[in-house]
C-alpha cells in the first residue's frame, strides 16, 4: 500500500506536498506521541509553528 501512495504523490501535483511528522510531549504523563499530516510545501513552517 505504501508504494501505491508514494507513486500517487509523485505524479501530477503531488510533488507540491510533503508528509510532516511532529513529536509532541504530553504534559500530563510525560510520554511522547506523533502527529503526522500531508501538507503543501508552502505551509510547512506554519504547520510546525501552529503546534
Amino acid at each position: 500500500m505504501a508504494k501505491k501512495v508514494v507513486a500517487t504523490l509523485q505524479t501530477g501535483g503531488g510533488k507540491n506536498h510533503t508528509k510532516v511528522i511532529k513529536m509532541i510531549k504530553s504534559a500530563k504523563s510525560g510520554s511522547y506521541s506523533f502527529k503526522e499530516e500531508i501538507v503543501h510545501n508552502d505551509k510547512i513552517n506554519e504547520w510546525f509553528a501552529k503546534g
